[in-house]
This record gives structure tokens, sequence and C-alpha cells, in this order.
């Protein structure tokens, strides 16, 4: 159980990189579809409207850009708006996050949404523990980290 919860940490520790991002909203059915105009204005800013100093700051999710939604977006522009503020420390860190954010996947990201959500949801007192729990993984050498994760569920065969 504690290596599960453990593993459940680290995941959501990965993915909560800046900002708690806004949840995925419902489709919309084909008779309210938006028209090009307004898709085109909800997709604003596109990257190439972007500043060159908040292109720098948010290199990493260039590839991504495109594809994020509006609210998304405003998250992260607002983080490239306090990011010269910060301490040169902070700016690495937000950078290291960004980058390892930029390098998951839909699904991971949206566990790590997730995880995000429960434990904000978690008491303090008990956030506290899940901490402690978290630096004694940290402390773990990478092998035995390995060893604690959860085994990988095997895809079930295809019939032909």
């Amino acid at each position: 159980m504690v290596r599960a919860m453990l593993f459940l940490l680290a995941l959501c520790v990965a993915a909560t990189v800046a900002a708690q991002p806004a949840p995925q909203p419902a489709p919309q059915p084909a008779a309210k579809a938006k028209s090009p105009a307004k898709a085109a204005a909800a997709s604003r800013p596109a990257w190439a409207e972007l500043t060159v100093e908040q292109q720098q700051i948010l290199a990493p999710l260039k590839p991504d850009w495109d594809s994020l939604e509006r609210e998304r977006r405003q998250k992260w522009l607002g983080i490239a708006k306090r990011y010269p503020k910060m301490k040169p420390q902070e700016q690495e860190r937000v950078q290291r996050r960004m980058q390892a954010w930029a390098k998951l996947t839909r699904e991971q990201r949206r566990q790590g949404r997730e995880s995000y959500r429960q434990l904000s949801k978690v008491p303090p007192d008990k956030r506290g523990k899940l901490r402690d729990q978290w630096a004694e993984y940290q402390s773990l050498p990478p092998a035995e980290r390995q060893n604690l994760a959860p085994p990988a569920k095997a895809e079930p065969k295809k019939k032909k």
C-alpha cells in the first residue's frame, strides 16, 4: 500500500509542474460547434503571437502550444509574466518542471492533474505525512525506486 501511495505521489509531483491546469471541457454537440472565427479566437494567442521573451521562457511547450486550450495557455502566460521577477533558482526549477511536463503524454498529464486535485483535498496533516514519505522515497537509489513501482499491466491479446 505504501509502495503504491509513493508511486502515485511520485507521478503526481512529476506531473504537477507549475500550475493546476483547468479541467477539460465537455465536447460540444455538432449542432453547436464553434464557427471558424470563434475557434481561432479561442486558440489565441498562437505561438507566433507571443513575444520573443515569452517564447524563450515557454520554449519547452512550443511543440504542444497550438493544441493547448485557451485556459492552459493563459496559465502558462501568467507563469511567463512572473518568471523575470523570480530568483535564478526558481527560474531553473520552473524550466526543469516545464521540460518534464512537456515530455509527459496527454494521459500522464491527465493523471497528474487528477492526482493533484485529489491531493489538494487531503487534510494538511495527512499532506505533511505524504510529504515525509515523498522525501523518504526521493532519498532511495533509482534501482530501489523502480522496485517499488507497481508492475505494468500486460495488454490483453487480440483475437484474430
